[in-house]
């Protein structure tokens, strides 16, 4: 099983600044995501050793041109130490042989249940968001240890230049699937750089 323990990463989460206060002050802990176009599946979504993306997806869910259950009234990066535990990463070509694996029960199962599979379309990806959440579902039935995160790049946004393959938003993003492997929230610096509205 793909699984990576490279120790501890840290990772930034964009939202509201009453909540990004009390998450450092150690008054509220992170919800995890539950929303269908949630490409890794359920859990907390962090960037990856990107603040500045974090930043940037935060001004743009408070001016509402991203979505997020609860749009951020002041936009805030909180920085968390994880630890990935057991990761399913899926920069890793074995994990790509899960999610083959994973789609295709996935797909029998719709056809059981005479249902159409999930789509993914544009920035709703329903299909990857299922397939995701059927590995997890698949192993709790099978009692395999769970995961307790998901890693993987994510070629967002446009050319980076003419021609590129490479994207102006390309991230790694991780999901954490098990609040535990969040071990605690800091303010990342220059404050004035990530969080202007402190």
């Amino acid at each position: 099983m793909p699984s990576i323990s490279s120790g501890y990463i840290i990772g930034y989460h964009s939202c509201d600044k009453e909540l990004g206060l009390r998450l450092i002050n150690g008054q509220d802990d992170l919800k995890p995501s539950t929303n269908t176009w949630d490409w890794l599946g359920e859990g907390i979504y962090f960037w990856e050793d990107d603040p500045y993306r974090a930043l940037q997806y935060a001004l743009e869910n408070a001016e509402g041109k991203q979505k997020n259950a609860a749009p951020a009234k002041i936009p805030f990066v909180v920085g968390a130490v994880i630890d990935l535990g057991k990761c399913l990463n899926l920069v890793e070509i074995e994990s790509l042989a899960i999610l083959s694996e994973a789609h295709k029960g996935l797909s029998q199962l719709m056809d059981i249940a005479n249902k159409k599979m999930p789509v993914n379309n544009k920035k709703n990806r329903a299909l990857d968001c299922a397939v995701l959440n059927y590995v997890h579902q698949s192993n709790a039935t099978k009692n395999i240890e769970p995961y307790d995160s998901v890693r993987c790049a994510f070629p967002e946004g446009d050319q980076a230049f003419p021609g590129s393959m490479i994207t102006d938003r390309l991230h790694i993003q991780l999901c954490v699937r098990n609040p535990e492997m969040i071990k605690g929230y800091f303010l990342p610096k220059p404050l004035k750089d990530f969080n202007p509205n402190l």
